[in-house]
């Protein structure tokens, strides 16, 4: 780790995914984490593994699950990522313990972030309301809807919230989350809802 790199030494990061997840988008900042010195735990909605997908339609690798969303607490842990894939993320808010465990992360001031269509998740659980977020551009609509600003930006970053588009925007994304990381709680993220 280089001298201008943050250190997430001691921290644990939650990736919840679920199968369909797009594989960059789980291993790329997954492999950041980690080699600031995070631990990371891949939460799911069931034991055993998630099919991880490429652009949505090509198996890709699968990925041990570390606990379910059943198993896990937003206590446990310091942050949360919430990697893209259009299956994922559906899936995803469709599963209430899941989106209690999104929310709980607010509800603690721990930072988010979000990749492609990461962000449903915030918009199922409400937390894209007054923030400025961006996504994938077929989630502007659904962003706007739920309260929240839509930016065409590489990556963004409110509050602890930290947001990209798609898989290019993949280094920006993995800096400023490990930045984010590193910076701990963000008293004006905490959810009113």
């Amino acid at each position: 780790m280089g001298d201008n790199q943050q250190s997430l030494a001691g921290k644990r990061i939650a990736f919840l995914a679920a199968d369909g997840v797009e594989e960059v988008e789980y291993t790329q900042p997954r492999s950041a984490a980690e080699q600031a010195g995070a631990e990371v735990h891949l939460v799911s909605l069931a034991s055993g593994q998630v099919q991880a997908m490429n652009h949505d339609m090509n198996p890709a690798n699968r990925h041990p699950v570390d606990r379910t969303v059943d198993q896990a607490s937003p206590a446990d842990y310091d942050a949360l990522v919430l990697p893209g894939g259009t299956v994922n993320p559906d899936r995803l808010r469709m599963n209430p313990a899941a989106m209690d465990f999104v929310r709980g992360f607010f509800q603690q001031a721990k930072p988010v972030a979000a990749i492609c269509h990461g962000p449903w998740s915030l918009v199922e659980t409400g937390m894209v309301d007054g923030r400025t977020v961006t996504s994938y551009p077929s989630l502007r609509t659904d962003i706007r809807n739920a309260g929240g600003n839509w930016v065409d930006q590489q990556v963004q970053v409110d509050n602890g919230v930290v947001t990209s588009r798609n898989p290019k925007d993949l280094p920006a994304f993995c800096a400023k989350m490990v930045e984010e990381f590193a910076e701990d709680r963000h008293v004006r993220q905490t959810a009113t809802a």
